[in-house]
């Protein structure tokens, strides 16, 4: 460690935690609120400290199930109504604050930069920041008709952190736009268009793009999928890698269906030497930020950039006193290639850098973990610096369709002077306000696609969605495609950037039908 002695406000991470549960038994497979007590006791012996930390910790905050997100009503259990208290219980913990993060794949980097501000503030001493999902487990028992006993009611009080908004519009949601499956290969092909490419070039771009995060994920211990593939397996379409959303194979799709959990225990600098935690378990967040673009997908700037994720570098960076050049280890949200590039390309990062992408594997073959990917991520950024003292680490996250975001810059390094982070509330104006398209929700007339996506299921092609504008007035409309297979194998074969055809509202109020010429 440098000789600098930070003030004892500092926030600091000082242990981590990850598991992997593969139990393919449902009945014997632990729950998602046990395995998350399994991940929370591995941080608490990764500080030195083992169950002796339980008494001082005074913040339990927890990241929100996938049960408990939007939509997701029709699960029938798996929801725990003080999940912080309940974690408490299993380990043993008592803490006056137990808090529970919001929706969002952002929402782990949220609440690490949240609760850092709370310990510099003096509202926190010592927390430990959890997540888990058991989805692999959950759907297997759905599919076998059983119902598992995931519930406790510990009573207490929670402290919701952040809030709950539903990432879409009435309209987006009637043309199905609230799956990432389906909105996320729209900004694939909005991407291509920037780079004026064609879809197979892009497809292999792809493949280029996510195959070193396989070659991570087969190295990586809690890798749900450890196995190397080749860009051209990744970019071309098989029996078993068959498309989801064009121009999305399955390879490159993020996979919920894992049982991961995932912790870290934050705490001052002043607190950790009073516990005794050896100063080379110290990771400090020299930087964070938090940012979201304008809100709902339709109404973006466009569909190839994140100004949110650009202004979002810029203020952890400057917070850091750092440059993107200066980092050693990198995890970029990789829920889908489209969320990889536009990180990318935000933060400076050279198409032909040399860096890894991830540290993980990403989404897509390490694991997407519900809402909890990135608190693997943040773990193992901090065993990365551990065994390189004074190396650099960046992590991002992202929520809903490149929505919020979340970033934090680590090293073992200490942080000179107060902790402070500029309030994001500062700046998130200065991206709401940017001129952006208005959007028609009930458009008739000559058009143009803006972008576009086909659906598929096992099948093959069964519908396409389209963001256009509208040739008289420039405003920007969502509509699905006509249906016929005609259509959807064209739409697949030919470039649809740019063209021309016709929308219509629909008459019944469901869903606006863009026709092509």
């Amino acid at each position: 460690m440098a000789n600098f002695q930070p003030d004892d406000r500092t926030p600091i991470l000082v242990g981590c935690g990850q598991i992997v549960q593969k139990e393919k038994d449902v009945e014997k497979a632990k729950s998602p609120m046990h395995l998350m007590a399994d991940a929370a006791r591995l941080a608490a012996a990764d500080t030195g400290l083992g169950d002796r930390l339980w008494s001082a910790v005074d913040n339990i905050t927890v990241v929100r199930f996938i049960t408990d997100s939007p939509d997701s009503g029709r699960l029938p259990f798996g929801k725990y109504p003080n999940a912080p208290k309940t974690l408490g219980n299993l380990i043993g913990a008592n803490a006056s604050k137990n808090c529970y993060g919001p929706t969002g794949g952002n929402t782990p980097q949220y609440l690490v930069n949240h609760t850092a501000e709370m310990i510099a503030e003096g509202q926190t001493d010592v927390a430990l920041v959890a997540g888990s999902e058991c989805f692999a487990t959950m759907m297997r028992a759905l599919g076998q008709g059983k119902m598992l006993p995931w519930h406790d009611e510990p009573g207490g009080e929670r402290i919701d952190i952040g809030h709950e908004r539903a990432g879409v519009t009435e309209v987006e949601k009637r043309h199905k736009l609230q799956y990432p499956v389906n909105i996320y290969p729209m900004f694939e092909n909005a991407i291509r268009g920037s780079r004026k490419r064609t879809v197979r070039e892009h497809q292999l771009a792809i493949g280029r793009l996510m195959a070193p995060f396989t070659e991570v994920a087969a190295k990586h211990p809690q890798a749900w999928f450890p196995i190397v593939r080749t860009p051209e397996e990744i970019a071309t379409p098989a029996d078993d890698n068959r498309y989801i959303g064009f121009p999305y194979t399955k390879y490159m799709n993020a996979i919920m269906q894992v049982d991961q959990a995932a912790a870290v225990v934050m705490m001052s600098v002043g607190k950790a030497r009073e516990l005794g935690v050896p100063e080379a378990k110290w990771v400090y967040l020299h930087g964070c930020a938090d940012a979201n673009d304008i809100w709902f997908p339709s109404e973006r700037v466009n569909f190839h950039s994140s100004p949110a994720i650009r202004m979002m570098g810029q203020k952890a960076f400057a917070m850091a006193g750092w440059k993107i050049s200066d980092i050693d280890h990198i995890d970029l949200y990789s829920c889908f290639p489209s969320a990889v590039q536009i990180g990318r390309d935000e933060l400076g990062i050279a198409e032909d850098d040399p860096r890894p992408l991830t540290v993980t594997g990403g989404l897509p073959y390490f694991g997407g973990a519900g809402n909890n990917y990135v608190m693997h991520s943040i773990a193992t950024i901090m065993d990365k610096l551990r065994a390189k003292p004074g190396s650099k680490g960046l992590c991002t996250s992202n929520g809903w369709y490149v929505t919020k975001h979340g970033l934090g810059l680590y090293s073992t390094e200490p942080v000179k002077g107060p902790w402070k982070r500029e309030k994001p509330s500062s700046y998130q104006a200065d991206i709401d306000n940017q001129p952006h398209p208005q959007v028609d929700e009930t458009p008739n007339g000559a058009a143009k696609i803006e972008t576009y996506t086909v659906l598929n299921g096992r099948d093959g092609a069964e519908f396409g969605i389209v963001f256009g504008r509208l040739d008289a007035t420039g405003t920007r409309f969502v509509a699905h495609t006509p249906n016929d297979k005609a259509t959807l194998t064209d739409m697949m074969k030919r470039e649809q950037l740019g063209r021309s055809g016709t929308v219509k509202s629909a008459a019944d109020g469901s869903v606006n039908i863009f026709t092509p010429a």
